[in-house]
């Protein structure tokens, strides 16, 4: 089961993508996480194979790792457990305007259990992303305009 949602940002997508690889700072521009913390390589730059600790609130808490990475443009994060792998892709492509920015945020549920949970969770996936993108928005072209 996914859940997706594509915005268009004012900010090319480098900008885009050192607001979302500021991983420890999402609680700054999201109300849909409270913590995340790295695991075993803090202060380093976000990398393949890294580890978070992500707090939520309404969900239990998960780790999750960085399998997917494109520097300036964007990182997939991957949550497993018995029954269920969460797969969070986070994604920026430059427009046609080449100063604007394409977005895409996206969870998918596998798994038995992961699609038990991913449709028992609907909502709350549905309203997490729309924040998150609109979080995204704001700081990225805040970024952008140097504000």
């Amino acid at each position: 089961m996914q859940f997706s949602i594509t915005t268009e940002i004012d900010a090319p997508p480098e900008v885009v993508f050192a607001v979302l690889s500021e991983i420890e700072r999402w609680p700054e521009w999201t109300p849909t996480v409270t913590r995340v913390e790295r695991l075993g390589d803090a202060g380093a730059p976000l990398a393949l194979g890294a580890r978070l600790r992500i707090v939520q609130p309404k969900v239990p808490p998960a780790e999750w790792t960085v399998t997917a990475l494109e520097p300036g443009r964007g990182f997939r994060l991957v949550s497993r457990c018995p029954g269920a792998v969460v797969e969070a892709n986070h994604w920026a492509e430059p427009t046609e305007a080449g100063h604007r920015s394409r977005v895409t945020l996206s969870v998918t549920f596998a798994g038995l259990l992961g699609r038990i949970i991913g449709w028992m969770m609907r909502g709350i996936n549905r309203r997490y992303l729309a924040q998150e993108a609109a979080g995204l928005k704001r700081r990225s072209e805040e970024r952008a305009r140097g504000t």
